[in-house]
């Protein structure tokens, strides 16, 4: 099979090209076990993560080191600087022409990454979306803002103010892009809230209408679904980890080169680290809800990534021989498919 890859630039002559995606939560192994499948049949990496495409946010990404991506080429990983915006929009562009350039290459490309509003542009694509209405913006943008007052409730209210407030407005609109979009990524949820509004209907109906889809690729995806009290075992650890490396130090660097306000601040990781900068939280209470926040976003990918029944999932995570053997498997017949027709 690893000779026949040798031949395949005439894949995609003869119809459509292989295409391996890999999904999973967060800490399943999914940059191990995509390293080891291009290794193994000559294949390159798009990442589909909304927070490793901006430049200098290394410790709190959780990106391929240098040396993995020195091993395999990478492509989609520090394609924009923290203070630039890089939406599911600027992300289905670039990576569509990454897999263009990898495809020319003769290799074969890999899609892994646990975004899941990411990967659904890249291959389902995009709606026309409406207009920013500023007015509306205007005011969400307030609603961001945790006011003093707001910051501990009372047992029967809840704060009507900050991001978790905005969070639930969209969970009314729209639960599945509730679900797919974290809390502290105000932005996009601001952008939700707004489409869901001018549009009178929910985001996520709105994609099955007027887009864009990939298309000339025959695509495999596979997912890793390791045991609940592994997985949580992993992504305490690695977040744990994260702040051990110096993910505090990291933040005050990006706080004094962009500011507080810089959106990619507010992803899992970074807003605790901000916390402690701030004198907000001790060191020992931002990892604790960095972990627990990891923890509720691995919980969300599930429920996302379940919705889709083309997935075949693999029980364990992506360093564990078994499941690199399976998918290897898979691979293996997904090439032989792609050449046979």
């Amino acid at each position: 099979m690893v000779a026949a890859l040798v031949e395949f630039g005439e894949v995609k002559q003869m119809g459509e090209a292989p295409l391996v995606v890999v999904v999973g939560a967060t800490a399943s192994g999914k940059t191990a076990l995509a390293l080891a499948l291009a290794e193994e049949f000559g294949g390159e990496i798009v990442s589909c993560d909304s927070v490793a495409v901006y430049r200098e946010m290394e410790i709190g990404t959780a990106k391929p080191s240098l040396e993995e991506r020195a091993r395999v080429a990478h492509h989609m990983i520090d394609i924009a600087w923290p203070d630039e915006s890089c939406t599911a929009g600027d992300y289905s562009r670039g990576a569509r022409e990454a897999l263009a350039g990898i495809q020319g290459r003769g290799r074969l490309p890999i899609v892994a990454g646990g975004t899941g509003l990411y990967l659904r542009a890249l291959i389902e694509g995009l709606f026309p979306a409406p207009a920013v209405d500023p007015v509306l913006r205007s005011r969400l943008r307030q609603r961001a803002q945790t006011a003093q007052d707001d910051q501990e409730p009372g047992p029967d209210r809840r704060p009507e103010r900050g991001p978790a407030y905005l969070h639930r407005l969209l969970r009314r609109l729209d639960v599945r892009a509730a679900a797919a979009i974290h809390a502290n990524d105000v932005p996009k949820v601001i952008r939700a809230i707004e489409v869901s509004l001018a549009a009178r209907r929910p985001l996520t109906e709105q994609w099955l209408q007027g887009r864009d889809a990939l298309t000339g690729y025959r695509i495999l995806r596979i997912g890793l679904n390791p045991e609940r009290a592994l997985l949580y075992e992993r992504i305490n650890a690695r977040a744990a980890a994260m702040f051990e490396r110096g993910l505090v130090e990291e933040t005050a660097r990006l706080v004094e080169r962009y500011g507080y306000e810089c959106t990619p601040l507010g992803s899992l990781g970074y807003a605790e680290a901000v916390a402690v900068l701030r004198g907000e939280m001790t060191r020992a209470a931002a990892i604790a809800q960095a972990q627990q926040g990891h923890r509720n976003y691995a919980k969300r990918q599930g429920t996302w990534f379940r919705k889709d029944d083309q997935i075949r999932w693999l029980a364990g995570c992506g360093e564990e021989i078994e499941v690199v053997d399976a998918a290897r498997k898979m691979v293996a017949e997904h090439l032989q498919s792609a050449f046979r027709s």
